[in-house]
């Protein structure tokens, strides 16, 4: 059964890649001496306003969503730095994830939503990007999800209990309509106040071709100026 996984995995493996490629997360260009310092970013370049605004609830507080997946090298890649640009913004911002939608790899998607429904995500998402990308576990089928959950310290139960919920099959259900709501079609993809659409990609292009470092770095100062826009836009309004 391992030989048609793995002959299964090798055939979707190079779909994604090529449709990664495709969607075109980066183009590197190691050479490169870039800094991230966009003084002001510049709409339709460094970033875009969504056609619609996204609710984002009640809270005073400026919502961020990462759209990502596991098997993304570059979404893999942006994680230590966005994950300590996140640590400094402390009660700034309210941050969330959201598992795309695509073809081969829902079972990964299924993981984190399952995961996120029994408040584990945050807790394991390391050790899920460590198990893809370095132990070579694919997450691709329901025997490599158990695998990798029998491992941990959660509670088993509730986890697969959540893995085979209505709820879970329900939030996949919608994914695509998610992603179009917010123009996602390649990732990893940033969404700021529920208005605001911005990328490594998109945060590089004041750089002509950076590579994948320089250009999640330039990701950051584009994130901070599009919280402060919509701080200040949140209170103008209430005045």
């Amino acid at each position: 059964m391992q030989n048609s996984v793995d002959a299964q995995w090798k055939r979707r493996r190079f779909s994604q890649f090529i449709a990664v490629a495709g969607l075109g997360c980066l183009n590197l260009n190691l050479g490169m001496n870039v800094q991230a310092s966009i003084v002001k970013p510049e709409v339709g370049r460094e970033y875009t306003v969504l056609s619609e605004v996204q609710s984002t609830g009640s809270s005073s507080k400026i919502e961020v969503i990462e759209f990502f997946a596991y098997y993304c090298h570059f979404c893999y890649g942006l994680e230590p730095t966005l994950a300590e640009w996140v640590k400094k913004q402390g009660d700034k911002i309210n941050f969330k994830r959201i598992h795309v939608l695509n073809p081969g790899v829902e079972t990964q998607q299924k993981l984190f939503f399952a995961l996120d429904a029994i408040g584990k995500a945050d807790e394991l998402h390391n050790q899920i990007f460590d198990a893809y990308h370095v132990q070579r576990n694919r997450l691709m089928t329901d025997e490599q999800v158990r695998d990798f959950i029998n491992k941990t310290s959660i509670d088993k139960a509730a986890f697969f209990s959540a893995y085979n919920s209505f709820t879970v099959k329900t939030k996949q259900g919608r994914s695509q309509r998610v992603m179009a709501d917010y123009e996602v079609s390649s990732w990893p993809t940033l969404i700021v106040d529920g208005r605001f659409h911005t990328s490594p990609s998109m945060a590089g292009n004041e750089y002509g071709r950076p590579s994948e470092e320089q250009a999640n770095q330039a990701l950051l100062p584009v994130l901070d100026w599009l919280i402060a826009k919509a701080q200040k836009e949140k209170a103008g309004a209430g005045k």
